[in-house]
């Protein structure tokens, strides 16, 4: 098939990324900025991953999009994945000014843009912090964003107190049962160029329109607090209706890493699954919630033909209306 111009020009801009970063001692072959290139397409996906960490980790959602059409771009951050010996004398060159973290943001965005008619965005942690703040910057230019487990404050008050006076070098507790990307520490300046951006996000969003957003939380989840990804929702579906809130139950044991199975998340198919669901609905978070009201009375089919939603709601749905509706409730309570 022959490649559209849209397509040549990122395959042009991931191999000069690549050659780039050749250049550069990173910590493994698999550290640095993957691509998925189709060769003719208008859907494209940006992925922002996690703080410390490296592209592998959207490496398995991004095939899944992939397969689904889409172009799939996952840079390595700013400072991230370099090789070294890191430590507390010698941290490693993690920004510490957001500026750097929202121009490398804004310049990915509009390479997704130059010739993408269906942009995705989205993140995990600070990756998707960032997200979360391009999608308030730039609402009309981003179809829809996917938030997994948003900095937007840490699990404990103490802890953020923390982030926010102190400089000292910081070491990740690392479970031996799982993998880790990239780096094992950093200086706390570091850390709190996301807090700092996290409480933006949730400023602005008490005023400004939002592109649409999938908020993804888990009660296991020990790192990030998740009252602030509820005040984070609850603010953006005023505004943008069409964003959706998602928490799993501590039953599903899904951590804070939840992109792979290799950093703990025995369920990395379903939150794939639900995620694709959610980027094929057309739904609003309202009918979400009229809609699994009436699954209390009916089945799945005669629901959607009752709400008049045949077309607007992803059939994938159907198998995972249990966590909404889960989700749901905890918004409630």
């Amino acid at each position: 098939m022959k490649m559209s111009e849209y397509s040549n020009n990122l395959l042009a801009i991931a191999r000069e990324v690549q050659a780039t970063e050749s250049k550069l001692s990173l910590i493994a072959e698999t550290t640095g900025s993957q691509f998925l290139i189709q060769p003719n397409s208008e859907k494209i996906c940006l992925f922002f991953h996690g703080f410390t960490a490296v592209p592998e980790q959207f490496a398995l959602i991004g095939k899944a999009f992939y397969q689904a059409g889409y172009h799939v771009l996952i840079p390595l951050l700013p400072g991230h994945g370099i090789a070294g010996e890191w430590n507390g004398d010698n941290p490693p060159p993690l920004p510490e000014d957001p500026q750097i973290y929202q121009e490398f943001g804004r310049h990915w965005l509009e390479i997704a843009r130059s010739g993408g008619k269906e942009i995705i965005i989205g993140g995990l942690s600070g990756g998707s912090t960032l997200a979360a703040w391009l999608a308030l910057e730039y609402p009309d230019r981003i179809n829809k964003t996917l938030i997994f487990a948003p900095y937007l404050s840490g699990s404990n008050k103490v802890v953020d107190l923390f982030v926010r006076i102190f400089n000292i070098y910081f070491e990740w507790w690392q479970d031996p049962q799982v993998a880790s990307f990239g780096y094992d520490g950093f200086a706390m300046p570091a850390l709190r160029v996301f807090l700092d951006m996290g409480t933006e996000v949730l400023e602005k969003a008490q005023t400004q329109k939002a592109a649409p957003m999938l908020i993804v939380s888990s009660e296991s989840d020990r790192a990030v607090g998740n009252r602030e990804h509820e005040k984070l929702f609850n603010a953006a579906v005023q505004l943008q209706p069409k964003s959706w809130y998602i928490c799993f139950d501590d039953v599903w044991d899904i951590p804070h890493n939840m992109m792979t199975q290799a950093e703990g998340n025995e369920h990395v198919d379903l939150l794939i699954s639900l995620t694709l669901a959610y980027v094929n609905s057309n739904a609003t978070w309202a009918e979400m919630v009229t809609l699994c009201d009436r699954l209390k009375q009916v089945d799945f089919p005669t629901a959607i033909a009752q709400l008049n939603l045949h077309g607007r709601i992803a059939s994938a749905m159907a198998t995972i209306m249990g966590i909404i509706d889960t989700s749901i409730e905890k918004l409630r309570d």
